[in-house]
């Protein structure tokens, strides 16, 4: 069973179990894991007595699995579909909106796109714990944004549980992990926003980091109508857009519903 899928196994019990930890995993709980590998994290699941439904694209270790967690599929506790998690929908898997939990040490490059994928999604999870790749957690979780980290706090609350260092997996990667946390997941915050012209505007916003916001919006919009945007939002005329919080993105997106794109 080689690394063809930029796969890093887990190998020591105590970040799969804290991973599992992490959000409060029980015996109540159904629980979507993407990318099981050699089944760390998934016997660390199914000892909270969750139900785990494990979604494996390698049909090696999908056979390997299998034979491995033979009693616990039996059962019914342990469910293994083959395939790749970004052509499945949670409700193909009839997971109900706010009811399960992602967890999944997932390789880096789809990182961004998994976290998008079930944040944005009819049924969302109740809440997501990620081995993901330090810096990418910390950008997350950081007070200077981002594109991706304004993406997740729009819908969630994301914080870091735990650091896990390159030796717990193999073969080892070539930066240091961390445990994800993404919860209090909703749509909350575009109750009174279009969702589409948030990303808009924040794409905007970020276009050319070096930038003035003002210079990047201006590009968009007129830049008289976007000083007065930030006069009513009280945002500085020299911010730059990692310097502008979530709450007041929302005051400069509904203050450009007013104002005619360029």
């Amino acid at each position: 069973m080689g690394q063809r899928l930029g796969q890093h196994f887990l190998k020591t019990p105590w970040a799969a179990r804290a991973l599992a930890q992490a959000v409060g995993i029980g015996a109540k709980d159904t629980v979507l894991e993407i990318g099981p590998g050699k089944g760390a994290l998934t016997r660390e699941l199914l000892k909270t007595g969750a139900r785990v439904v494990a979604i494996e694209k390698d049909e090696i270790l999908a056979d390997f699995l299998r034979e491995k967690f033979a009693v616990e599929i039996a059962s019914g506790l342990l469910t293994m579909v083959p395939g790749d998690i970004r052509d499945i929908s949670p409700e193909e898997l009839d997971l109900k909106d706010g009811t399960y939990v992602v967890a999944a040490n997932i390789p880096y490059y789809i990182t961004g796109e998994i976290i998008r994928q079930f944040l944005t999604t009819r049924a969302k999870p109740r809440a997501m714990a990620l081995l993901v790749q330090k810096e990418v957690a910390q950008r997350i979780v950081s007070k200077r944004e981002s594109l991706l980290s304004l993406s997740v706090k729009a819908y969630g609350m994301p914080r870091v549980a735990a650091k896990v260092s390159r030796k717990n997996f193999s073969p080892p990667p070539a930066v240091d992990s961390a445990i994800l946390v993404i919860e209090s997941i909703s749509t909350d915050f575009f109750k009174d926003l279009s969702e589409e012209r948030f990303f808009k505007t924040i794409r905007a916003g970020f276009a050319q980091k070096r930038k003035f916001l003002v210079n990047n919006l201006a590009m968009q919009f007129r830049k008289s109508e976007m000083l007065e945007a930030f006069r009513a939002c009280n945002v500085d005329n020299m911010v730059r857009a990692e310097n502008v919080p979530l709450e007041t993105w929302k005051c400069l997106v509904r203050a450009t519903e007013k104002i005619p794109s360029l």
